[in-house]
Order: C-alpha cells, then sequence, then structure tokens
C-alpha cells in the first residue's frame, strides 16, 4: 500500500514539474522558431540574435505566470507534507 502511494507521489511530482515548465519551455520554442525562420530569410547568421529574445521571452513568461506556478507548488507541498502520517505506519 505505501509502496503504491509513493509511486503515486512520484508520478505527481513529475507531473508538476512538468505543467510548471511547459509554458517556458513552449515560448523558448516558439521564439526560437520564429527567429531560425527570420534568420533563415534574411540570411543573418548572428549567435546572439537567437539567444537574446529566447531569453526576454522566458523572463516575461516566468514574471507572468509566478503566481500560478507558487500556487501550483504550495498546494502540492501541502500535499505532500499531508500525507507524511501516512508513511509513518
Amino acid at each position: 500500500m505505501i509502496q503504491e502511494e509513493l509511486v503515486g507521489l512520484g508520478i505527481e511530482t513529475f507531473k508538476i514539474a512538468l505543467i510548471l515548465a511547459l509554458p517556458s519551455l513552449l515560448v523558448g520554442m516558439f521564439l526560437g522558431l520564429a527567429v531560425s525562420i527570420f534568420q533563415a530569410t534574411t540570411q543573418i547568421n548572428e549567435s546572439t540574435l537567437s539567444f537574446i529574445p529566447k531569453v526576454i521571452g522566458i523572463i516575461i513568461v516566468i514574471v507572468l505566470t509566478m503566481p500560478w506556478m507558487m500556487n501550483e507548488m504550495q498546494d502540492f507541498t501541502i500535499r505532500m507534507f499531508n500525507m507524511i502520517p501516512t508513511f509513518m505506519q
């Protein structure tokens, strides 16, 4: 019984990590694609041109989604601490 709950907790941990990382990863991917298309059409091969927009976009997304991320992490942490007594048996 305890092993099943621990496995479920591990799966839930990976789900939460994926859900929290997804907005930043998607923005980085789409900005990278847009900059790559721009570089291919204009034939500009500047390495900083692909780096700066991704960093700025990811910072903006993290700032905008920070309250939601904090609520998700706080809810998960509270659930984990509430599950501690079930693992002490």
